[in-house]
């Protein structure tokens, strides 16, 4: 991700989002990366360039920017972040103006105008480039937003929380709306300086998070990625709640109420069958969609569901917002604890996780599995042995250099044994 390509992409998506003589503006938002700096001047004199104006609200959560492109009714937003990454890496996000993610083949278009060279000879002049304004407001806007997504008749009095906010976007904003809403917040992850996103801390590292529960005595924990679209949990005791358990602990509970829309829930591949089990004790059905929680959300649209998520904490809650907010979903989830008045722990046991295995393998180029006769053979294998009573997924890292391998059964020492041996196939064939 150099300034070259920022600038460019800035420039293609200013192109793509005029349609018209009127004046455009663009919201550009940026976690807390060291060089969101320089990626975010690169976008804004591309963007510009367009004759389109840009609107900057500094570091804020990917969803708290996908509110404010849909607040204030601008053209479209712009993350800049790289989610979990470490910091030496970075990316850009693109929001429509309704302030869902761009689909495919709009992200397509734009790589195609920087490709073939189409914008090179587009540039307004004089009075037609665009301005840059900074919304300094725009903390306070998303924070109003986040409490009035909580029920009026409730407040977090009499809970304390640890909350990890990964030193990312959310340092400000997460903090804010559980103090202010009553909760007692322990606070950790919350000085960024640059390079210190993401590393040993938030939601890719909960055990972080759950000692400090056990140290103060909390009642539960939060922790988030560094742009704050996702969030994990730990009980009481530090046990960690992931996305699957919140996901069973939401849906079960909107079924009971009648909210849950056509009695579904969207998750992706890699939920655990034991939430697929919950929903169905429960009356109602889950659908599958690839990895991605963009396309979770795509499958709610189609076909009009409320609840979608993903085992790695992302949740979309469409009654409230567009896209995944690990505050919002931690507010969902809060708010049936203090409903309920039942611990975490006991809330988590709506759902029985069967044993599932994880085995990344870094890998030298993304070659078809299908062009691997051995480790075709050895996936065949495994999932014979599995049968009815388990699953293998493979799939490769959509962010990083990665092959990962998912198996579910009924054995853990099965699958332990099973991932293995597809992972030395993976490495002996592709690996880095």
């Amino acid at each position: 991700m150099t300034i070259e390509v920022a600038m460019q992409l800035g420039r293609a998506a200013g192109h793509i989002f005029k349609d018209g003589d009127r004046r455009h503006r663009v919201v550009i938002g940026k976690d807390t990366r060291l060089s969101g700096y320089m990626i975010e001047n690169a976008l804004v004199a591309g963007i510009c360039s367009m004759g389109v104006d840009v609107l900057l609200v500094g570091p804020l959560p990917t969803p708290g920017i996908s509110f404010i492109t849909s607040s204030m009714r601008a053209d479209a937003g712009v993350v800049i972040s790289a989610s979990h990454n470490p910091y030496q890496d970075n990316g850009i996000k693109f929001f429509s103006r309704d302030g869902f993610k761009l689909p495919d083949e709009m992200e397509m278009r734009m790589e195609e105008l920087i490709s073939s060279g189409e914008i090179d000879s587009l540039r307004p002049i004089a009075d037609a480039v665009g301005k840059a304004y900074r919304i300094d407001d725009a903390v306070g806007r998303y924070i109003v937003f986040l409490k009035n997504t909580f029920p009026r008749d409730l407040d977090l009095q009499g809970l304390r929380i640890v909350l990890d906010c990964a030193h990312g976007a959310a340092y400000k904003v997460a903090p804010a709306v559980f103090e202010e809403l009553g909760a007692e917040v322990i606070t950790l992850g919350v000085k960024p300086n640059g390079k210190n996103i993401n590393a040993g801390c938030g939601s890719l590292y909960p055990e972080v998070m759950a000692q400090a529960v056990r140290e103060h005595g909390a009642d539960l924990g939060i922790a988030l990625d560094g742009d704050a679209d996702r969030v994990i949990f730990v009980d009481e005791h530090g046990n960690e709640v992931d996305g699957d358990h919140i996901m069973a602990i939401c849906a079960t509970r909107m079924l009971a109420a009648g909210t849950l829309k056509k009695n579904t829930l969207v998750a992706t591949v890699m939920s655990n069958m034991g939430l697929e089990i919950a929903l169905r004790k429960a009356g109602g059905t889950m659908l599958r969609t690839a990895v991605g929680d963009r396309y979770v959300v795509e499958e709610m649209r189609r076909g009009g569901y409320n609840l979608g998520g993903e085992q790695s904490g992302h949740m979309i809650f469409l009654d409230h917002n567009t896209t995944g907010d690990g505050v919002l979903s931690a507010l969902q989830v809060l708010e049936i604890v203090q409903r309920s008045g039942k611990r975490l722990s006991q809330l988590a046991q709506v759902m029985e996780a069967l044993p599932q295995v994880l085995v990344n393998v870094r890998v030298k180029k993304r070659t078809e599995l299908s062009q691997l006769p051995e480790v075709s053979r050895v996936i065949a294998a495994a999932e014979a042995a599995l049968g009815e009573q388990g699953r293998v997924l493979i799939r490769y890292s959509g962010t990083e250099p990665l092959l990962r391998i998912m198996l579910e059964g009924t054995d853990q020492q099965q699958i332990e044994l099973l991932a293995a041996e597809i992972a030395t196939s993976v490495k002996n064939a592709i690996g880095a």
